[in-house]
């Protein structure tokens, strides 16, 4: 795993992230990373949001990750709830997080900040 930050004290934003750590390509101007859980209601609704916002906008993915398989990831991002999203710039440092099921506006206002 390559979680990289450039201020190794800063354990949630600045970090980056890449395919080898996200098991999935990047988008080629913003990623929306959504950890997930089996049995979390608001995932489905999150993985639903996430997805029309993607669609929506070209060069954005999202990448849904199982937070149980993915432990060490989820230990290095300090991930404590699900769903749990990040924004991730073209380069996958990482420039906005949310715990929760989050609204569509807001999640196009974070993409802002990611492109």
């Amino acid at each position: 795993m390559r979680v990289r930050g450039d201020d190794e004290g800063e354990r949630r934003r600045g970090r980056r992230l890449d395919a080898a750590d996200l098991g999935a390509e990047l988008g080629a101007r913003a990623t929306l990373v959504q950890f997930s859980s089996a049995f979390c209601a608001p995932c489905r609704a999150t993985r639903r949001i996430l997805g029309e916002v993607a669609g929506m906008v070209p060069g954005v993915a999202h990448v849904e990750l199982d937070a149980e398989a993915r432990l060490e990831l989820v230990r290095a991002l300090d991930v404590l709830r699900t769903p749990t999203v990040l924004v991730l710039d073209a380069e996958g440092r990482v420039v906005r997080r949310a715990v929760g099921r989050p609204r569509k506006a807001d999640v196009i206002a974070a993409l802002g900040e990611a492109v």
